[in-house]
């Protein structure tokens, strides 16, 4: 038997030559989680929901200490000032979302013979069946046959 295999783990990895501990006891990466002196848990991420709460009330600590110190500074109403910063920045805000609307270029058209989602119902003249298309290869596809004949279309194309 080899030397080598002596330095390795049962696991197949070799023990940490800083402290020259074994790998798998507390206090060491790969101890025991959860036991004081085990391995560091990784914290969690907040989740969005948090996030989106923690800067909604960011914003509104923002825009009342704007409201105060305008109201302080022009000497008016208190309660009309943060009715007229609120207003202001959701006007500014709704403003800026359709400004990024316009300048979001729309996404290519999908590669030819690739399935596309329609909504066509088409109707055969001749005995009434009804056929709901639901993907098509382009938007305006070829109605289907049925007993011999073209159906007709029922729902608009869009």
């Amino acid at each position: 038997m080899d030397e080598q295999s002596n330095d390795q783990q049962p696991d197949g990895t070799e023990p940490s030559e800083e402290t020259n501990v074994p790998v798998g006891l507390p206090g060491v990466p790969g101890g025991v989680p959860g036991i004081p002196g085990g391995p560091v848990e990784p914290e969690e991420p907040e989740p969005p929901a948090r996030r989106r709460g923690m800067r909604f009330l960011e914003r509104l600590a923002v825009m009342v200490v704007a409201a105060s110190l305008i109201a302080v500074i022009f000497h008016t109403a208190w309660l009309t000032t943060l009715a007229a910063v609120v207003l202001g920045v959701t006007i500014m805000r709704v403003g800026w979302f359709f400004l990024q609307s316009f300048a979001t270029p729309l996404p290519p058209p999908p590669d030819p013979g690739t399935l596309r989602k329609v909504k066509l119902v088409f109707r055969c003249s001749v005995c009434g069946t009804e056929v709901r298309m639901t993907a098509a290869t382009n938007e305006e596809p070829e109605p289907p046959r049925h007993c011999m004949d073209d159906m007709e279309l029922i729902t608009p194309i869009e």
